[in-house]
């Protein structure tokens, strides 16, 4: 079922986020078979363009409260699960969302390796600080002589070279070169201006091998299809020189050579000649968590920092993001972030402070955050939990709904769940010490059988 009926149905109807549960595994079970839905741009042509969304108005109804499960029944129900030697070395916390009150907790203090659910904060902290139809707008300027112009990079990485993407409603390069001819433009050098990013563009903790290893590209506020060397798949190699890359697509859309594209910085006061703009920050940070895509957390992790006043740089979008947790309430103790993905390999979080963020945007005190639930992948559905609860852990697909982090040796789980009785419970899980496809399935058997809880 398209994102876009979900939202509709759920705000005319006005139910709670225990009735999303059972819609999204009815259109899983009627349409999928509990399958593996994988051809997301398919899905996407079909859903017209969403409206902007005026502060934070959430979709989901916050937890009432009214069904309360017990710490004992929670123990109880995943007491065979935990017993699995594949979950390593396990901290975690499982909460009530509809009173915050934790039920089981494992070491949950302990600062560990987030891997992806890194994004999570940076979620919240995007959630909390910028409007959810903001747009950023990639130009083309004219250039210090004639036949000279300049593409200026806004911080938009779903910017698309050609029709294909795994970004939702994605700005294109090609209708840049359609202003540009449109207008008679004459074009024959190519700069590109990459000066919205400050510091360095690669990270404390990561690898250069994982740009063709398809993880990364280096962070420029000039990047192209997230600088994947095929845009339409998730896991492709990536590009070592995003922003000479994307000159190079809009020199291939004008018929200039390859040549005529050069660094650059437009000159102050510069005619705009061409315009596109992204889809709106709800629809970025949809796609950035669906997909897990690095490249989108880092640069919306800027824009947190150039909205707060911080240099849009590494270090200023971790402390914004920091920032803007601490200001609403969350305690970050044994936080240490050094980038807004969690690709590095030196961030450190808390069981606590994931599960502390995923059951506010439950609960009624922060409103802002509960776009957040609908911003998770669907078990067995859609994005990275695409692949898992198919078969194994089958209870659990269709109603488990979390940001999945994967390391070497690292694998964590951080979101949300409805029992049978219709409690809602909010979960971490972080695991460490056992490969990762080792480690995935059992831990998702721990939130199946939440799944199955009655646990009162």
């Amino acid at each position: 079922m398209p994102r876009s009926r979900i939202r509709r149905t759920l705000t005319r109807l006005a139910i709670t986020v225990i009735v999303l549960a059972v819609v999204v595994v009815g259109a899983v079970a009627a349409t999928l078979g509990y399958g593996v839905y994988r051809d997301r741009q398919d899905l996407a042509a079909t859903v017209p363009p969403r409206p902007a969304e005026p502060a934070y108005s959430p979709a989901i109804a916050a937890v009432s409260g009214t069904v309360a499960p017990s710490s004992a029944g929670v123990n109880a129900q995943i007491a065979a699960a935990l017993r699995n030697p594949d979950l390593g070395d396990l901290t975690g916390v499982i909460a009530d969302a509809g009173t915050g009150t934790v039920l089981w907790q494992r070491d949950a203090q302990r600062p560990r390796t987030p891997a992806s659910t890194t994004k999570v904060l940076t979620a919240a902290a995007a959630l909390l600080t910028l409007p959810a139809d903001k747009r950023l707008s990639t130009t083309v300027v004219a250039g210090s002589r004639p036949g000279e112009v300049v593409l200026v990079g806004a911080g938009d990485p779903t910017l698309r070279s050609g029709t294909s993407s795994i970004f939702t409603d994605a700005p294109a390069i090609a209708d840049l070169a359609a202003q540009l001819k449109r207008a008679g433009t004459p074009v024959d050098r190519i700069l590109v201006d990459v000066s919205l990013f400050t510091g360095t563009d690669f990270a404390r903790g990561w690898e250069r091998a994982d740009i063709a290893g398809g993880d990364i590209t280096p962070i420029q506020s000039l990047i192209v299809d997230s600088g994947r060397v095929r845009p339409a798949e998730d896991y492709s190699p990536r590009v070592p020189d995003p922003a000479l890359a994307a000159g190079q697509d809009l020199a291939a859309a004008l018929g200039v050579p390859a040549t005529a594209v050069a660094a650059g910085t437009a000159p102050q006061g510069a005619a705009q000649l061409a315009a596109v703009r992204s889809a709106p920050l709800s629809t970025r940070l949809h796609d950035a968590l669906v997909h897990s895509d690095n490249v989108l957390a880092e640069t919306i992790g800027r824009e947190v920092a150039i909205a707060t006043g911080r240099p849009a740089s590494f270090d200023g979008a971790v402390r914004a993001v920091e920032a803007a947790l601490r200001d609403a309430g969350f305690d970050l103790t044994g936080v240490e972030l050094s980038d807004s993905s969690g690709l590095s390999n030196l961030n450190r979080i808390p069981a606590a402070v994931l599960d502390g963020i995923v059951t506010a945007a439950a609960g009624s005190a922060k409103p802002q955050l509960r776009p957040l639930l609908d911003l998770l992948p669907v078990a067995a559905a859609t994005g990275t939990l695409a692949d898992r609860y198919v078969t194994a852990n089958r209870l659990g697909a269709g109603y488990v709904r979390a940001k999945t982090g994967s390391l070497s040796g690292v694998s964590t789980l951080a979101g949300y769940v409805t029992g049978r009785d219709g409690a809602v419970l909010t979960f971490t899980l972080m695991s460490s010490g056992t490969p990762v496809d080792v480690a995935r399935p059992a831990m998702d058997a721990v939130t199946a059988a939440l799944r199955g809880c009655g646990c009162r």
